[in-house]
């Protein structure tokens, strides 16, 4: 069952197409194009985006907080997808081709996702070859980190992850403390082990002085060159 959401007209200086990088480097003119037809709507932890089965007409842009990508087994299993933040865009594959979505997309923390109509956005991009390009470049890079994410899990041992993935982190944040997005447990999952094994990583890597942990859900990288070593 498709919801029903209020909408509100994105201000120019601090929506997602200001900020997020799928958009940057377009002109002026190209810019406002997309204000015309981009709304926005926020979301409360534990809301859904878009549920699976349900018909996409829209692409989304995270403009602020934290969204997950799940999928439940027949056995009501979760399984975490993928992690989105600031400046990812989802909602892309149901969008190009006439499909349902695969996952369920849920809020973690209050969400401000950014709204452009199916219809809208291809009619913008079939009239301006600069954007469709910019476009076509964002989505490689999806398949790319798709790509290396699918041989971390197969090639990788689970301390490698572990570091590739607090790296991934401390670089969105940008900051030397990480905020993880998901409780141990989730994040044991989406790294294909359990919460006790990544419980005796995270106190191996701070036992060498590479990060603190804080508290349940904080964790200071002390180190990132060496942590960076980890991941090779």
């Amino acid at each position: 069952m498709l919801m029903t959401f209020e909408y509100q007209t994105c201000h120019n200086e601090s929506s997602c197409i200001r900020r997020v990088p799928v958009f940057q480097g377009l002109s002026d003119e190209e810019i406002m194009a997309l204000h015309k037809v981009t709304k926005s709507r926020s979301y409360g932890k534990g809301n859904f985006v878009f549920r699976e089965g349900e018909q996409s007409e829209t692409l989304f842009v995270l403009n602020r907080g934290t969204v997950k990508i799940v999928k439940i087994s027949d056995e009501g299993k979760e399984q975490i997808i993928r992690l989105l933040f600031p400046g990812d865009f989802f909602g892309l594959f149901a969008l190009l081709q006439e499909k349902i979505h695969y996952a369920d997309a849920e809020v973690l923390e209050t969400a401000e996702v950014c709204l452009i109509q199916k219809k809208d956005f291809k009619a913008i991009i079939e009239s301006n070859p600069h954007m469709a390009y910019r476009f076509m470049l964002a989505i490689s890079e999806r398949l790319q980190q798709a790509d290396e994410w699918i041989g971390t899990f197969s090639l990788l041992e689970v301390e490698r992850r572990l570091a590739k993935m607090l790296l991934a982190f401390y670089n969105r944040s940008k900051a030397p403390i990480v905020q993880l997005p998901v409780p141990k447990k989730e994040l044991a999952a989406l790294l294909g082990t359990t919460p006790e094994t990544l419980s005796r990583k995270l106190a191996h890597f701070e036992s060498l002085n590479i990060l603190s942990l804080k508290n349940r859900k904080e964790i200071r990288i002390l180190d990132a060159d060496e942590l960076s070593r980890y991941t090779k």
